[in-house]
C-alpha cells in the first residue's frame, strides 16, 4: 500500500486575535500607573470611542461630546518624556483643550502641548469613534507615521473587537479587556461573578431573548418571591441605567402567585410587558422588544427601601496581573424610578465603604483569574438595617462595568489638579500635605438657559464669576462636556471641597453662577 506524501506543512498565517494577544503581552513593559513620575519616553493612543450598543446610547443627548471625557487622560503629560496623541470624531474647539492644559500642575501648558497631538476623523455620524478610523486608511497611516509601536499603547473608554482590530491594524498594545471576555460584563455574566464570590445580589433570571420567555422567567421570579412589588427588566446591555424598565405588580395583582396558575400569570406577565415603565422617556415597547432580541434582557427582583444608597467601588487589573482598588462613590440616581445615573460624590459613605473595598476586590480578583484587564467598577444598592447591629447594611451588588464610566473622570480630575492618592486604609483621597479631598460632580447639569452658550462664553463666566479651581487653596470646581452647552445647554463638572458639605456648596455656586449670567439671555 502507497502512503500519500503530504505536503510540507507552511507556516499558519498569524490570526488578528494571536496578534492582539501578542501585543497585550508588551503592556507589561510599557504602561506605568498614572501615581509615577515617569521620565522614561511614552506614548499613549487615547481614541475615547463609545463602542456600545448606538441605538441606545441615542437615549442620551448629547453623547457625541462625551468623548470629551477622557481628556482628564492629559494628566499623563505631567511626566516630561510622554506624548499623548487624541482622537475625536469631530475637532475640539481650541478653548477646550487650553483648559485642561492650564489645569495640569507644575508643567508649562506651552510644553504640554507641544507634546499634544490632535486628530478627528470629521465625522458626526452615529458610529463609534473606532469603527470611523478603521475605516480611514490614510489617517490610520498618519497615525502610525506619529507613533513610535516600540514605545506606545492604546487606551480608550471601553473596548470592543472595534477596538482590538485598530490594536492590530497600528501594532499597538490596547490598555482594556479583551473583547472576549466582555461578557462578565453584562447584566447576566455579572450576576454569574457575583454568584461565584459569593456577594449578594438580587434574585433574578437567566438571559432571555423573546417576550414570551422574559415572561415565563419573570413568572418564575415572582413565585420564587411572592412578597415582591416590582420586578426590573434590564437589557443585558444597557449604558447609565437607560436599558432599565420598571414592572409594577400591583397592575397585575388579580394573577399573584396565590391568585391563579402559572400559566395565567405568564400570559398577563407577558400582556402587560407593553407597559412597562421605561426610564428612558423617548423608549417605547416596540424598540425595547427588538433589544431583547439582539442584546438580551433578564428579570430581576427590584431592591425596596424607603432610604436606599447607591455605593459603587471602581478598581483595576494591571498588565502587571495586580488588583488595586481606585476609589469608592455615592451615586445620584435620577429617572422615573431612580435607575439613571446623573453624578456621584466621593468618597462613599463612611459607614460602609470599606465593606465596599473588600466585595470590589473579591470582585477584582474573579476578573483577574478569567484574564480580565484595566478598568472595572461594581455597583451596588444599600439599605439602612437600623435594628441590625450585627449588619447594618444590607448589600445588593447590581452590575459590573467593564470600562471607564460615569465615575472615571471626576477621580481623574482630582488627581490631575491635586496630584494627591487614593488611601485604601480608609477610603479617602489626601493630598501630599495630608489633607483630605472630597467632590461632588455630574454629568448632566442642563437647561434650556444655557443653550447658546459657546466655550468661550463658559470661560468668561468662570473667571467673572471666579469659579475656577485654585491650585492655592485646593479647591473649585473643573468643567467637562463644555462641547454639549451650545447645542443641549449640558454641561459636566467636578466641584471639589476640604469636605463634602463644601464640594457639595461649590456646585450650588455654580449652578446659581450659570442660572445668572443666563437669565437675560
Amino acid at each position: 500500500m502507497i502512503e500519500a506524501v503530504q505536503a510540507p506543512t507552511q507556516p499558519a498565517q498569524i490570526s488578528e486575535s494571536s496578534q492582539f494577544h501578542r501585543l497585550q503581552l508588551e503592556l507589561k513593559d510599557r504602561w506605568r500607573s498614572v501615581d509615577e513620575f515617569d521620565r522614561q519616553p511614552r506614548q499613549i493612543l487615547v481614541v475615547p470611542s463609545l463602542s456600545l450598543d448606538q441605538a441606545e446610547l441615542t437615549k442620551i443627548e448629547g453623547v457625541h461630546h462625551y468623548e470629551e471625557r477622557l481628556l482628564f487622560s492629559l494628566i499623563r503629560l505631567r511626566n516630561p518624556e510622554t506624548r499623548l496623541v487624541y482622537v475625536t470624531s469631530q475637532p475640539l474647539h481650541p478653548s477646550i483643550v487650553d483648559y485642561y492644559l492650564e489645569l495640569l500642575p507644575g508643567i508649562p501648558s506651552s510644553h504640554a502641548r507641544n507634546r499634544l497631538e490632535l486628530f478627528s476623523t470629521y465625522d458626526a455620524s452615529r458610529r463609534p469613534l473606532s469603527e470611523k478610523i478603521l475605516d480611514r486608511p490614510r489617517l490610520i497611516k498618519r497615525l502610525r507615521e506619529t507613533l513610535n509601536p516600540d514605545q506606545a499603547y492604546m487606551t480608550c473608554f471601553n473596548s470592543t473587537q472595534l477596538e482590538a482590530d485598530l490594536s492590530v491594524q497600528l501594532g499597538l498594545p490596547l490598555l482594556a479587556v479583551d473583547p472576549a471576555l466582555l461578557y462578565w460584563g453584562t447584566k447576566s455574566g455579572s450576576r454569574q461573578i457575583f454568584a461565584e464570590c459569593e456577594i449578594p445580589h438580587p434574585d433574578g433570571s437567566q438571559l432571555t431573548h423573546t417576550a414570551a420567555d422574559l415572561a415565563e422567567v419573570t413568572a418564575e421570579l415572582w413565585e420564587r418571591q411572592p412578597e415582591l412589588q416590582r420586578i426590573v427588566i434590564k437589557l443585558n446591555e444597557g449604558f447609565s441605567g437607560e436599558g432599565n424598565a420598571l414592572l409594577p405588580l400591583s397592575e397585575l395583582a388579580t394573577v399573584a402567585p396565590d391568585q391563579a396558575s402559572h400559566r395565567v400569570r405568564v400570559e398577563a406577565i407577558q400582556t402587560q410587558l407593553a407597559e412597562l415603565r421605561f426610564q428612558c422617556p423617548t423608549e417605547t415597547w416596540e424598540h425595547f422588544e427588538l433589544k431583547i432580541h439582539e442584546l438580551g434582557a433578564i428579570a430581576e427582583a427590584f431592591v425596596e427601601g424607603s432610604v436606599k444608597h447607591s455605593p459603587s467601588v471602581q478598581g483595576r487589573v494591571t498588565p502587571l496581573g495586580e488588583v488595586e482598588i481606585l476609589s469608592t462613590h455615592d451615586q445620584m440616581l435620577g429617572g422615573p424610578d431612580g435607575q439613571i445615573f446623573l453624578g456621584c460624590t466621593f468618597p462613599a459613605d463612611d459607614r460602609y465603604r470599606l465593606a465596599l473595598q473588600e466585595m470590589g476586590r473579591r470582585v477584582g480578583e474573579n476578573l483577574a483569574a478569567k484574564g480580565a484587564l484595566e478598568r472595572y467598577s461594581v455597583d451596588f444598592i444599600a439599605v439602612p438595617q437600623p435594628d441590625n447591629a450585627q449588619e447594618p447594611w444590607q448589600f445588593s451588588a447590581i452590575e459590573i462595568n467593564l470600562r471607564k464610566g460615569g465615575t472615571t473622570h471626576p477621580f481623574m480630575a482630582l488627581k490631575l489638579l491635586t496630584n494627591g492618592y487614593y488611601s485604601p486604609e480608609d477610603g479617602q483621597f489626601y493630598t501630599k500635605h495630608g489633607q483630605p479631598k472630597y467632590y461632588q460632580a455630574s454629568d448632566t447639569l442642563q437647561k434650556e438657559s444655557y443653550r447658546g452658550l459657546l466655550p468661550n462664553d463658559l470661560m468668561d463666566i468662570i473667571m467673572g464669576e471666579q469659579l475656577h479651581f485654585s491650585a492655592i487653596d485646593g479647591v473649585g470646581a473643573v468643567f467637562h462636556l463644555m462641547g454639549c452647552l451650545s447645542e443641549y445647554g449640558k454641561l459636566g463638572l467636578t466641584c471639589i471641597g476640604n469636605s463634602l458639605e463644601e464640594a457639595q456648596a461649590i456646585y450650588e455656586q455654580v449652578v446659581s453662577s450659570l442660572d445668572r449670567a443666563t437669565a437675560d439671555l
